[in-house]
């Protein structure tokens, strides 16, 4: 780095006056005295400091501008090798639905018990206060990052819905418990998966195992109440993983997906990581 020494001389030189003290000692005349500082008024008190504002991008006013952004990153490559992963996996599972549903269902009331609470942990009113939550949280005791991740979750929830709800009435599929025809894809696993996500992009793969095996447990209460699918879950967290990833424009550890060819014939998937 031998430029810095040579633009710390330059700007000594010609932005600090160092050329009057460079001039040869034979100058006989006496300076000019300097300009003695005014004393400072009392009365006269500077500004406080103040706190860095929290950036724009945590502010309400910019969740709509910000939603509009997302929809339209939506299609990329990384999202479309997801959306592809997801219906190829659910493809997979469509034949073996029924009998799955039909081994995970428990008559025994310490299981029932243990699954109950996935359907209020997934649901989109609870999803919603928790997002809104961890923002008011940011807010109110001055934590920017706090409040982006607040914020990035409760577009993440909007996203899925989003995504999630017009699938949902073009597949028409009818729920296994045959209450209604909104069974593909599930908004429950849609949801979680994009809330881990979220945490995944903002605090790293380690610190979102929790967020992971929560979403994980809701998907596995849907089939255990019967409410639906094996495709269905896993195609919801297709969905909520692209949610997650699409609002989130950084990320702690980045995860790619691309498909390589095999030798001989056939397709793998490729995933890296970076940080």
């Amino acid at each position: 780095m031998f430029f810095t020494p040579l633009a710390l001389t330059l700007g000594l030189t010609f932005g600090g006056g160092a050329l009057h003290a460079q001039e040869p000692a034979l100058h006989t005349q006496d300076p000019a005295p300097q300009a003695q500082a005014k004393p400072q008024d009392p009365n006269d008190q500077q500004p406080e400091a103040k706190e860095p504002p929290t950036p724009e991008h945590t502010g309400i006013r910019a969740l709509f501008a910000n939603l509009g952004e997302d929809v339209k990153k939506l299609p990329s490559m990384q999202n479309l090798y997801l959306a592809g992963i997801g219906g190829g996996l659910a493809a997979v599972a469509h034949p073996v639905d029924r009998r799955f549903n039909a081994r995970l269902q428990s008559h025994y009331d310490g299981v029932n018990t243990a699954f109950a609470p996935g359907k209020y942990l997934g649901n989109t009113p609870e999803q919603v206060a928790l997002s809104l939550g961890t923002y008011a949280y940011g807010r109110l005791f001055g934590a920017p990052k706090v409040a982006h991740l607040g914020m990035d979750l409760l577009q993440a929830q909007i996203l899925t819905e989003i995504l999630v709800e017009p699938l949902k009435f073009v597949t028409h599929r009818e729920r296994p418990d045959g209450s209604n025809h909104q069974s593909f894809p599930s908004g429950h696993a849609a949801v979680t998966f994009a809330a881990a996500t979220v945490i995944e992009r903002h605090l790293g793969w380690r610190k979102s195992l929790l967020g992971y095996t929560i979403a994980s447990y809701v998907a596995m209460s849907r089939l255990h109440d019967n409410r639906h699918y094996l495709s269905d879950v896993i195609f919801g967290a297709a969905v909520g993983s692209i949610a997650g990833r699409t609002v989130v424009h950084h990320a702690a550890d980045y995860w790619s997906f691309a498909p390589v060819g095999v030798p001989g014939g056939g397709v793998a998937v490729l995933v890296t990581r970076t940080r």
